[in-house]
């Protein structure tokens, strides 16, 4: 009878299995799990936020967010994605999980359905169910890419929106540029919205970033400083979209979050406006460690493909809850696979977003425990 005070939608989503596997892990693990850059941020941005606060820039801001950093986004859209929105058209929101929330809230009612690849990123699903949605699950290529013949063939009446995540979290796929146009077309033909989520699109080893903003006006974009500045903690993301749909996704903003972090705001301008040297260097460190870790894996018996983009391996594994239980006994943290979707099992996730001697740490281990 104690359910009954709780709302129904919160009861049907779980905690995400990203965070049991930190609960579980003990406290001298070597991380592969947690989904952020071992990277400071850099010193540039650091003191905008610093000069921020010692200027009083601690009130609320505008709610859509300061005018400077929607101009410098802006800019960033059609210089660095082929696509134009004005400032007007951009939301800056307390990250990209808040962009997330607010997209599929202005868009998503009880019974829609949203395509999802699965596996994907664990807050796609629960978000969507938590909005009274469906999510309908788009299942993976040999690749790990989406493919648009899938998707028409998943498309129904109640189909509004699907996702898109490239590079993406949990296997590290591109999508290339011919199946984002291709995207776009279904999108346009369908009449459904495209949310994109792009927070990794600086972090490409082979392949290019291609935003499908640039093919179609139905598309959400959903980006954020965390990943590409090692700025997770700061909690500011933004949303692009034609007028359309940033008028219905404030409203939505306005209530559940008011504006993001003003000194946070300060900070990103410094980001988006400065040099791109720190990005370039993690991005080439990134690519070292995905080396050795993917060849450290097929090397001990562990089949993994070489992945595109982010940050993060996809190895495939007899059983994903019972080798991650495995793995966290022993000291490293790993993410089972049907963490992001059911049809994540026969992988695990493991982040090198770590140091390289933690990598060839864990590798040990994984070796002896495997």
């Amino acid at each position: 009878m104690a359910d009954t005070k709780f709302a129904q939608r919160v009861l049907n989503i779980d905690i995400s299995g990203i965070r049991k596997m930190f609960e579980a892990a003990g406290p001298d693990s070597i991380n592969l799990g947690i989904g952020q850059p071992d990277f400071d941020t850099p010193q540039h941005i650091k003191q905008a936020a610093i000069d921020a606060i010692n200027e009083g820039f601690t009130g609320y801001t505008i709610g859509s967010g300061i005018l400077e950093l929607r101009e410098a986004l802006s800019s960033k859209f059609q210089r660095e994605n082929n696509f134009t929105v004005s400032p007007d058209e951009v939301i800056v929101t307390s990250g990209a999980s808040e962009g997330l929330e607010i997209a599929i809230a202005s868009l998503v009612g009880p019974g829609d359905e949203v395509l999802i690849a699965n596996p994907g990123f664990v807050s796609y699903n629960a978000l969507v169910e938590i909005m009274g949605g469906k999510a309908a699950s788009l299942p993976l290529g040999d690749d790990l890419t989406i493919r648009p013949e899938d998707v028409v063939e998943r498309i129904t009446p109640k189909t509004k929106a699907m996702i898109i995540n490239s590079p993406a979290n949990p296997t590290g796929a591109v999508q290339s540029k011919a199946d984002m146009r291709a995207f776009a077309q279904i999108a346009d033909d369908h009449n459904i919205t495209l949310i994109s989520d792009e927070v990794y699109e600086h972090f490409i080893y082979e392949g290019e970033h291609v935003s499908p903003a640039q093919f179609s006006d139905n598309v959400i974009t959903i980006n954020a400083v965390s990943k590409t500045y090692s700025m997770t903690g700061w909690r500011l993301g933004y949303v692009a979209a034609s007028k359309e749909y940033t008028e219905q996704m404030i409203k939505v903003h306005q209530y559940v979050q008011a504006c993001a972090n003003s000194v946070a705001q300060k900070a990103a301008l410094a980001a988006i406006n400065g040099p791109m040297d720190p990005v370039v260097e993690m991005r080439e460190e990134f690519r070292k460690r995905r080396d050795v870790l993917v060849e450290g894996l097929n090397s001990i018996g562990l089949k993994c493909a070489l992945p595109k983009g982010a940050f993060y391996a996809f190895p495939e594994v007899s059983d994903s809850v019972e080798i991650a239980s495995k793995l966290v006994s022993n000291g490293v943290i790993a993410v089972p696979g049907t963490a992001f979707g059911a049809q994540g099992e026969g992988h695990i996730r493991l982040s090198y977003a770590t140091s390289m001697d933690n990598i060839k740490k864990a590798l040990k281990i994984m070796e002896k425990v495997i």
